[in-house]
């Protein structure tokens, strides 16, 4: 993961961006309708519980992908969240889910010599109001098509942990177990006309 962006505004911001990367590239189309496409991937945050946590929006930017996580309704507190490598939330523990997202055969953690895995994530932290969001990039990763992709034929899910991730014990940075998790699904976006 290239950078963690600013904590505010996100979900605007990365909408924002990606309509106007989507109006940029049809620009040149003559006809008066701009046609959608899927270029966004969006999983809902459900715990074993059956309620939902909130939700992750990824698109694709310049070099990478943008990840935008708002959460809710969680125990204050930082917590581990990473892209996990197959697209199944079977509860109560989300095994199903995989190992962490890692096309490149690193290790975990930011703080790891041998990391990180593109699913990695600094920690999420939760406000005493059971918010908290991220924005961060991933580096060299596509959503499609191209090199490192996040939909493949399995898919992709995103994992929320019970504890904060140490950002450098393989294979998981010691982050608990998986409280919500969420599978990715291609959906069209729309600009803003």
């Amino acid at each position: 993961m290239g950078s963690q962006l600013g904590k505010t505004g996100g979900a605007i911001i990365l909408l924002a961006g990606l309509s106007f990367s989507l109006v940029a590239c049809s620009a040149g189309n003559t006809d008066s309708e701009v046609e959608p496409a899927e270029s966004i991937a969006r999983a809902t945050l459900v715990g074993a519980d059956q309620a939902q946590y909130g939700e992750v929006i990824i698109g694709e930017g310049d070099g990478g992908l943008i990840v935008r996580i708002d959460a809710r309704g969680l125990e204050p507190g930082p917590r581990g969240v990473h892209i996990h490598a197959v697209g199944k939330c079977d509860g109560p523990d989300f095994k199903s889910a995989g190992g962490h997202w890692n096309p490149t055969e690193k290790q975990h953690g930011f703080d790891n010599p041998e990391g990180a895995h593109m699913g990695d994530f600094f920690n999420l932290v939760i406000g005493e109001d059971g918010f908290g969001s991220v924005e961060a990039t991933i580096e060299g990763a596509s959503l499609k098509e191209g090199a490192n992709v996040l939909m493949d034929a399995d898919g992709a899910a995103f994992v929320v942990h019970a504890g904060p991730d140490d950002l450098k014990t393989d294979p998981s940075g010691e982050s608990g177990g998986r409280v919500a998790c969420g599978v990715f699904i291609l959906q069209k976006f729309e600009p803003v006309r």
